[in-house]
């Protein structure tokens, strides 16, 4: 989780390819970097990052770094901060110290123009030295920035926006803590997911919520779970799961990896995830049509039925959904089914084996492991 080297980061891209994934972007997480908000490579554990990313880029991914607004409190950087007021204070005028899940740091203040130029400078710096196509701002949840003194008086949850707002220059961002920035190119994901089955079937639902609320290029956490901590220390890892979550991603606004399948899946199960990334590849264009639809107009890209098919009694749904008005699917979310029960809305439906469907009805068709139940409209 926290050694995150050269060595292990091209293997770990080499074995994407190997096992028949096609290159995607891939994150390098927390600890590539010299210390929290000393954004340089670790030159013991990245020594030649700028080839790393060269052969990356070579192999057809796209590379993006985690980042954070918190500052290690014992390195110069901080120090640097501090002594020009681009950090929060507490009530005493004093460089706060704020606790999160890596300790105890300082925290950069956004509300200061001085601090974001700073902030960028260092995100640039990366881009144009060593080629990185973005990055994932996490953190910046408003909570950390309760009872803070800033630059300006402002709400803790303004101090989310500030950051959110800095992914704004990057072509490639994600974020998982967000507010007032529904309609922008932001890339936001969905708060970390258990590797259970409650959780996955909150996806639905959660990442209908998100488009409503504008924040339409919306991410569903990762397969099979994103709470790293349900993968370490004897975790029991359930199979089924993970192929029924990569199904649900499958034709979401994005899927995204985190526990590698090939290691922790058998054949069969890793086979069905491969052909969930297979069907990705089948619809890509049209995805990519939506998304670019819903830049325009500012819809949703993952729509409930409701919202497609209003007045329908649809509203209470949350185990389908539709990209755009022409493509429902129907994921399994429960363990152990094999058929499902699909609502088909009015219009003309065609099948994955290309049966003609006419809506509106309810149907049943086979959901086993190795499928994902789906159809496109035709008229």
């Amino acid at each position: 989780m926290y050694d995150q080297n050269q060595k292990d980061v091209l293997r770990y891209a080499n074995a994407i390819i190997q096992n028949g994934m096609p290159p995607g972007v891939l994150m390098i997480d927390d600890n590539w970097q010299e210390d929290y908000g000393k954004l340089n490579f670790h030159p013991g554990r990245f020594p030649s990052p700028k080839l790393l990313i060269d052969t990356l880029h070579a192999k057809g991914f796209k590379v993006m770094l985690w980042v954070c607004p918190f500052i290690s409190a014992d390195c110069n950087v901080y120090r640097y901060l501090e002594k020009n007021n681009l950090l929060v204070k507490d009530k005493n005028g004093d460089a706060a110290i704020i606790r999160w899940w890596n300790g105890a740091s300082g925290l950069l203040d956004l509300t200061n123009p001085e601090t974001v130029k700073w902030f960028k400078a260092q995100l640039n710096k990366l881009t144009t030295e060593y080629g990185v196509d973005g990055f994932k701002f996490d953190a910046g949840d408003y909570h950390f920035y309760k009872n803070v003194v800033a630059y300006k008086n402002v709400p803790s949850t303004m101090h989310t926006e500030l950051f959110a707002k800095i992914g704004l220059d990057y072509r490639l961002n994600e974020y998982r803590a967000m507010f007032k920035m529904g309609g922008q190119p932001i890339a936001n994901r969905l708060c970390d997911k258990n590797h259970n089955w409650p959780d996955l079937q909150k996806l639905i639902p959660n990442m209908i919520l998100e488009g409503l609320m504008g924040y339409t290029f919306s991410c569903p956490d990762m397969i099979g779970g994103g709470e790293f901590k349900s993968f370490l220390g004897g975790a029991v890892i359930d199979q089924e799961l993970i192929v029924r979550s990569a199904q649900c991603h499958a034709l979401m606004p994005m899927m995204q990896f985190s526990v590698a399948p090939w290691r922790v899946l058998d054949k069969p199960h890793l086979n069905a995830v491969l052909n969930t990334v297979k069907l990705r590849e089948k619809f890509k264009d049209y995805i990519l049509k939506t998304t670019k639809a819903s830049a325009i107009t500012g819809e949703p890209i993952l729509r409930s039925m409701e919202y497609a098919f209003p007045k329908n009694g649809y509203a209470l749904i949350k185990d389908q959904f539709l990209i755009g008005d022409s493509l429902l699917v129907a994921p399994v979310v429960e363990k152990g089914l094999v058929k499902r029960k699909i609502t088909v809305p009015k219009g003309v439906w065609k099948t994955a084996e290309g049966k003609i469907i006419k809506g509106p009805k309810i149907m049943e068709m086979d959901a086993g492991i190795n499928t994902l139940p789906y159809l496109v409209k035709i008229k």
